[in-house]
């Protein structure tokens, strides 16, 4: 299923072939929580963004519409007109960003929804079931995610555990996709490796998660909490113990600065809110560095957001309109502003493909890694 092409340094180029279609690596994976990306972007907008797989959280399409309604329109590819890869997360990043509302036990989660404070229980079992109905193509492992910094052995409890509903989710899936209601039969189960910021609590989770021979696996609990400097530390010391022959993915990151360092280091794919959330209040990226737009200067700038871009935005509008536009609360300018920011990091990812293709990823490196992350003066 996956392919390693080439590497430079640790920096992987591959190809990942799945029953929705092939993903180049390494990518980014656009966040649609609820089944659209916040801003008003479309499955169809996202196939002009370059988008390559698309991300939906388990926990929210249960509570509402329902995974069994979704099942019942014939999945999540149908339900939103999308014939791409979808990853679905396992609803576990709720364990910890629910503290208040939950209880975790050895049989799983017990929630209150944020919705209606509805009880809501789920296991392994439970996450599997959900992620079947959604019939996406890859569906993320049930875990705990502990934040940073956390007591050492709390963490070694939770890891032991996230293992133990690891096996249950592994059966779990086997089962599903052999039954003749199950929509998507070739439905990938991915991994979680968990263990705080303890190098030596990573490792050894790492090695017995590795032992399952899954579809792929990620690196999870990071960015929630700890510096970006323990977060590369953390991702160096798990990198030569994640099997070299399978995806890798670092959940939930990151910055543009984040990505390129984290390429760099050895991993595939990557997700992020930040792109559309930070649009949504005026922050866009560009090849020079990061624009507030709603700065006063760019008033009547009538340049686009950035002049070597080709998304929709930058092709047809002005800087001052799209200010104009988010400042008068329009949701249009809202809009604008996430499809360039989701364009931009689908050709950030373009271009450091190329760069592996081309032997050149360490000079890419070496040109962006801090440039991206300044803000413009442009």
């Amino acid at each position: 299923m996956f392919t390693l092409i080439k590497k430079e340094n640790k920096a992987r180029r591959g190809r990942f072939e799945t029953v929705h279609g092939v993903i180049e690596t390494p990518v980014f994976m656009n966040v649609g929580t609820c089944a659209a990306i916040k801003g008003g972007v479309s499955t169809m907008d996202l196939r002009d963004l370059k988008c390559q797989v698309e991300l939906s959280n388990t926990y929210h399409l249960h509570l509402r519409p329902g995974d069994k309604l979704i099942h019942e329109m014939g999945g999540i590819h149908k339900f939103f007109n999308w014939d791409k890869p979808v990853l679905t997360d396992s609803g576990g990043f709720q364990v910890f960003s629910l503290a208040q509302l939950r209880k975790i036990t050895e049989e799983g989660v017990r929630f209150a929804s944020h919705i209606d404070g509805k009880r809501i229980f789920m296991g392994p079992e439970e996450s599997m079931q959900i992620q079947s109905n959604l019939a996406s193509t890859i569906a993320m492992a049930f875990d705990e995610c502990i934040e940073n910094p956390a007591p050492y052995n709390y963490v070694k409890q939770s890891c032991d555990r996230t293992y133990r509903w690891l096996e249950r989710c592994k059966k779990e899936l086997e089962r599903l996709n052999s039954l003749p209601e199950t929509i998507n039969k070739n439905q990938m189960l991915f991994g979680i490796n968990q263990g705080s910021t303890y190098s030596d609590l990573r490792i050894e989770h790492m090695c017995k998660i590795a032992e399952l021979d899954l579809q792929g696996y990620a690196i999870g609990g990071l960015a929630v909490g700890e510096s970006a400097e323990e977060m590369y530390e953390t991702i160096s010391a798990v990198e030569p113990y994640m099997p070299e022959n399978k995806p890798r993915y670092l959940m939930g990151v990151g910055t543009p600065q984040n990505i390129i360092e984290a390429v760099h280091l050895g991993i595939d794919f990557f997700d992020c809110v930040m792109p559309s959330r930070n649009a949504r209040h005026g922050n866009v990226f560009t090849w020079h560095g990061k624009v507030n737009i709603m700065n006063e200067k760019y008033m009547n700038d009538p340049r686009p957001i950035d002049e070597n871009c080709g998304c929709p935005a930058c092709r047809n509008y002005s800087r001052a309109y799209i200010r104009h536009l988010i400042k008068a609360k329009e949701a249009l300018g809202m809009r604008l502003a996430v499809l360039h920011n989701l364009y931009f990091y689908n050709e950030l990812m373009e271009k450091i493909r190329e760069a592996l293709d081309n032997d050149c990823y360490e000079e890419f490196y070496n040109r962006y890694k801090d440039a991206l992350a300044e803000r413009s003066v442009q």
